[in-house]
């Protein structure tokens, strides 16, 4: 047996600073671990660790590390530490958090001569991660913790020429989206653009990228990103975490869930990093009054925002809706709601970890879409069928009735069980799949690894 085999092979994990990547990143981190030869250093800044920590069982403590990522704040006052995260970050500072990141490489490098890591797996923002990796002959593996259909939509419009058509029409941006997509991440922090950054980082992984899905549901997507980035792309499954034990099970929330009908309860949220406009939140509430399904909704504003819910929703909304409608500020137990029988939709802007959540807990979706990757998320929900788009106005602007009548067909019309029965199929299909898409993961580290270690000798 080769020494790479007999030894663990110690991993660091350098997830992007937001909530729906720093997740994947974990959860992978935990599929390795559990195949009994990785110790994983999982770097992050001490306010994303500190969130994290309750979500690590005891039974990780042995070979789960946290590594405390440093982020400068003297050169940047307007970034306090509680700041060194995207979950709850006023927008408007989110080009200094690239920055004070970009900032942390030398801390990083210190980081990577101190643990000498058999292997680096980085994110999609931070090309002097892999620079600093590779420096040292330590392997630097991206993970795309996005959809197959989101990275070979916009490697195509980089790679291709912009009048190339895309060849699979189900995943597309209609104008108003087109027009943010072009414009996203186009500001540069200390010189580069987004999409620069994404490319350098893409370009330097070696032989292989990472990415959270499966083949059961994206396969020619997978095998066109292939093509286009002319490198091996690994699928390692859907790594949803599982609810913790007693996570939800007290709250009032789930005590009134075990009140409701079967399918009869649609959960609303929008991600850890959405904060709806008061116009978003007017018509989303008048799209539920008007469903007169019960509901969940949680509503989430930037850390430091002193706004009332009270002061956004319609006047008298809690009122008419009464006993039927739950309004909950801040968080909520979203793998636990949606396990919950009562649950018969999920109201969701489509972040990847939702639509993989709602997949396997078998939750249909109605889907409205805000930014970033979420439309090509929402388009592919509806290719493989597990739910339905709330279409909006040629401007973007969403409208009650049409909030109103795709949450009602979902939750009270035939087309609900035929896309929850899809969801099933494909929930059941993805867990058939994923100790073999690990498998192949375990594998193409271990072939990088004992590269390194034939350069070496």
């Amino acid at each position: 047996m080769d020494s790479v085999q007999q030894r663990k092979t110690s991993v660091l994990m350098l997830p992007w600073l937001a909530h729906g990547h720093i997740s994947p990143f974990l959860e992978l981190s935990k599929k390795l671990t559990s195949r009994g030869n990785f110790h994983i250093f999982f770097c992050s800044t001490p306010v994303n660790l500190n969130s994290i920590k309750p979500k690590l069982p005891q039974k990780y403590s042995h070979c789960i590390e946290l590594v405390e990522l440093h982020l400068p704040y003297d050169e940047l006052p307007e970034l306090p530490p509680h700041y060194h995260t995207t979950n709850g970050l006023p927008p408007h500072l989110m080009p200094t958090l690239k920055k004070a990141f970009d900032m942390a490489s030398e801390n990083f490098s210190n980081i990577l001569k101190t643990l000498k890591p058999d292997l680096l797996i980085y994110d999609f923002l931070q090309p002097w991660a892999p620079f600093r990796a590779l420096s040292k002959n330590i392997p630097a593996v991206q993970f795309y913790p996005s959809c197959a259909a989101m990275a070979s939509f916009g490697n195509h419009r980089r790679c291709k020429s912009p009048s190339a058509r895309f060849p699979f029409p189900s995943i597309y941006l209609r104008d108003y989206e087109l027009m943010k997509f072009n414009n996203l991440g186009k500001s540069p922090s200390n010189g580069l653009s987004d999409g620069e950054r994404v490319q350098k980082c893409t370009e330097q992984s070696c032989k292989i990228i990472l990415i959270k899905t499966s083949r059961e549901i994206e396969a020619k997507y997978i095998d066109y990103l292939c093509g286009l980035l002319g490198k091996v792309i690994v699928p390692v499954g859907s790594l949803v975490q599982e609810p913790l034990d007693g996570e939800g099970e007290e709250t009032e929330i789930i005590k009134w869930l075990n009140t409701r009908e079967r399918s009869s309860v649609v959960f609303v949220s929008f991600g850890t990093e959405y904060f709806l406009s008061k116009e978003e939140i007017q018509e989303i509430a008048l799209g539920l009054e008007l469903s007169n399904v019960c509901f969940i909704w949680v509503i989430r504003f930037p850390v430091g925002e002193t706004t009332k819910i009270e002061e956004l929703l319609p006047e008298g909304f809690m009122e008419r809706v009464g006993e039927r409608g739950m309004v909950v500020e801040g968080w909520a137990p979203q793998a636990k709601i949606l396990q919950h029988s009562s649950i018969g939709g999920f109201v969701s802007h489509c972040g990847w970890s939702s639509v993989m959540e709602s997949i396997k807990f078998c939750v249909p979706i109605i889907a409205i879409p805000m930014h970033l990757d979420q439309p090509l998320n929402a388009r592919l929900v509806e290719e493989v069928g597990v739910g339905l788009e709330v279409r909006r106005t040629g401007s973007g602007s969403l409208e009650r009735e049409e909030v109103a009548k795709v949450i009602t067909e979902v939750l009270v019309e035939k087309i609900g069980q035929i896309l929850k029965g899809k969801a099933m199929e494909l929930s059941e299909n993805m867990k058939n799949k994923e100790d073999e898409e690990m498998d192949g993961v375990v594998e193409e580290l271990r072939q990088l690894c004992r590269t390194r270690e034939s350069s070496s000798t």
